[in-house]
């Protein structure tokens, strides 16, 4: 268990924390919220052990590894697969022991661990997680220089997923990856079998992953079961129950107040009106909600203009003649067109997204387009070319010398950014407020089409749904590039594939790609056993013996089939009894019990997730069992 008791924390003055507490149970996932700023990631040094709160403690129970991302991003000559491995401590200080050990018992000590910790099958486990987050085998092998700072990062998060501690701590984990990468880690983290506290804004990864909420909110932190819909919906009515009663108090106050300024005076109710006072002074205020606003965009209306805006026909395209990136491209776009670009790094959605920003011309073919076309291009570095010493109203000022300042600062209104904001110089400004920024300035000039990629890279949760919200009233055409799952879902309704070299539509939805992803991954692996002589090669086996071997299948089918049935009653079940214990373990009534009914509701927690892993891990190896002998 990760125990948090009454830490009280400040940073410049001010505080970031004040008498917080919360409890993480072993194997229980948790998504860490709250505003930018609030302290988020400095509670995750805290539990990471490198800050110490100003009061309070921070416990961890005997034999429990936090572990967490790499700070600092692996350099040198290591290959990928070998920084990975090393990140198991235990198994590379055995390894190394091994090499030098003279003592029979202590060598057979050592083959004993390694067996334990299942160290002989540590590669394979290091290559899936490279795999799943975009490395294949070639790149596995290549050494840890030849990657720029976000495939490195890459390797720092595959490292800390494969060292499995008793508590993962991971802050914003998705923010270098890709869309595939984001869809395989949200797999990956759902069936992590240890305790986790997840930082992130991705609103579908904290609605799929965590089993309770903390919320970090004015020093405090709050427990909500269940993910993160749940919370916004639990907290919204909190709030208005709070609201109700605030406003009730108030009427009561003023009532009273009234009758002791009318009557205090007079003699006859002067012991009544003092009563009164009385009340007043001890009746216990009911704080206000405060509400610190929401971010919001209005994105501008374009002009009409008729269909089509783009069309591509036979077009090729890229950096050199003779060399295409993307070939074959017959793509056409209209204004209310709301297309999301699927397919890994590196395939061409980037240099999809420059042709049509006209930022590169077609090899061959032909690329049509209206002459009054407008395009607004939110690129990868366009947070970059802002100029750092310069105020927004400055900044739009250079870039549109005519305009009246009372317009341009008009238009910085309506993407957030009030008189004092308007007048900060960007460098001082956050990450969010300077995407805000960019986007004000790429839609001055009220584009037919916005070309976004990867545009929540630094907004929060809130201003992620504002953008989603003002997608959804733009009425123009929108093509975008994310790894948030979320915003591709909501604000996509067609999505194009970038792949073997060209572009083409995907008939199918987001968890359609999903599956299409798990297959290839599946049929990978599957290659992988038959080259490692781990399975049978295509062709290999006689006809007599594939007519026998898919009898022999067809034998252990029906129990097979009976027992995957038995663990999914008891996974059902299990998974009804933990989340009555969340719910009991959720309830502020609860931690009014003896510290022996807690610890043993803890314990009752901790047994039920164990049992439903146990379950999982057969229903999983059962169902790959049946899948082979039914193929």
């Amino acid at each position: 268990m990760l125990t948090i008791t009454d830490i009280t924390y400040r940073l410049g003055g001010r505080t970031l924390f004040e008498r917080a507490s919360a409890q993480i149970g072993d194997r229980q996932k948790v998504g860490l919220v709250g505003r930018n700023g609030t302290g988020k990631s400095t509670l995750l040094r805290m539990l990471r052990g490198e800050l110490a709160p100003d009061e309070g403690d921070i416990s961890v129970a005997a034999r429990r590894r936090v572990g967490s991302v790499a700070q600092e991003v692996p350099s040198g000559d290591r290959s990928l697969l070998d920084i990975v491995l090393e990140a198991d401590v235990e198994r590379t200080a055995l390894l190394e022991e091994e090499k030098t050990a003279a003592d029979p018992n202590r060598i057979a000590e050592i083959h004993t661990r390694l067996a334990d910790i299942g160290a002989h099958s540590a590669p394979s486990r290091a290559a899936i997680i490279l795999s799943g987050l975009g490395f294949d085998e070639n790149a596995q092998q290549q050494p840890i220089d030849n990657f720029s700072g976000g495939w490195k990062m890459r390797v720092a998060l595959a490292a800390a997923l494969f060292s499995e501690p008793d508590f993962l701590l991971l802050d914003e984990p998705t923010n270098h990856l890709d869309l595939e990468a984001s869809l395989w880690l949200e797999d990956y983290l759902s069936s992590y079998p240890r305790g986790l506290v997840l930082v992130s804004h991705d609103r579908g990864l904290l609605n799929r992953i965590p089993e309770m909420i903390l919320h970090l909110d004015q020093g405090r932190l709050t427990r909500y079961s269940g993910g993160y819909d749940r919370f916004e919906r639990t907290r919204a009515e909190q709030q208005a129950r709070q609201a109700a009663l605030y406003s009730k108090q108030q009427e009561q106050r003023r009532h009273i107040q009234s009758f002791v300024d009318r009557f205090r005076y007079k003699a006859s109710k002067a012991r009544q009106a003092q009563s009164r006072l009385k009340m007043l002074e001890k009746m216990e205020p009911i704080a206000a909600v405060v509400d610190k606003g929401s971010t919001v965009f209005n994105l501008p209306k374009p002009d009409p203009l008729s269909p089509p805006l783009i069309v591509l026909e036979d077009a090729s395209i890229g950096y050199q003649p003779d060399k295409p990136i993307l070939r074959d491209l017959n793509l056409r776009i209209d204004m209310d067109d709301r297309i999301a670009l699927l397919g890994a790094n590196g395939n061409g959605k980037t240099t999809l997204l420059r042709l049509l920003a006209r930022r590169l011309k077609v090899l061959d073919g032909r690329n049509r387009a209206s002459s009054k076309l407008e395009v607004g291009y939110f690129a990868q570095n366009q947070l970059d070319e802002l100029a750092a010493g310069k105020t927004a109203v400055e900044y739009l000022q250079d870039l549109e010398p005519m305009a009246t300042e009372q317009s341009l600062r008009a238009h910085l209104g309506a993407f957030a950014f009030a008189q004092d904001k308007a007048d900060v110089q960007i460098g001082k400004l956050s990450g969010g407020e300077k995407a805000r920024l960019a986007l004000a300035v790429i839609c001055r000039k009220k584009p037919h089409v916005l070309l976004l990629d990867e545009p929540t890279n630094h907004l929060d949760i809130d201003a992620r749904q504002a953008l989603v919200h003002a997608l959804a009233e733009y009425e123009g055409a929108v093509i975008l590039v994310s790894h948030d799952p979320h915003l591709v879902n909501t604000c996509a309704d067609r999505l194009w594939l970038v792949a073997d070299g060209t572009c083409a539509p995907f008939d199918g939805d987001l968890d359609d790609y999903r599956q299409l992803l798990f297959d290839q991954r599946r049929q990978e692996r599957r290659a992988k056993r038959q080259e490692a002589g781990l399975g049978p090669a295509d062709g290999a086996a006689s006809k007599k013996d594939e007519r026998r071997t898919r009898a022999e299948a067809r034998a252990v089918l029906a129990p097979l089939r009976k027992k995957l049935v038995e663990l999914e009653k008891t996974m059902e079940k299990r998974s009804r009894d933990r989340d009555k214990l969340h719910d009991k373990l959720a309830a502020p009534e609860t931690y009014d019990l003896p510290a022996d009914d807690l610890a043993k509701l803890q314990k009752q927690l901790s047994t039920v997730e164990e049992e439903i892993s146990d379950a999982e891990l057969a229903w999983l190896e059962l169902s790959e069992e049946l899948e082979s002998a039914a193929g």
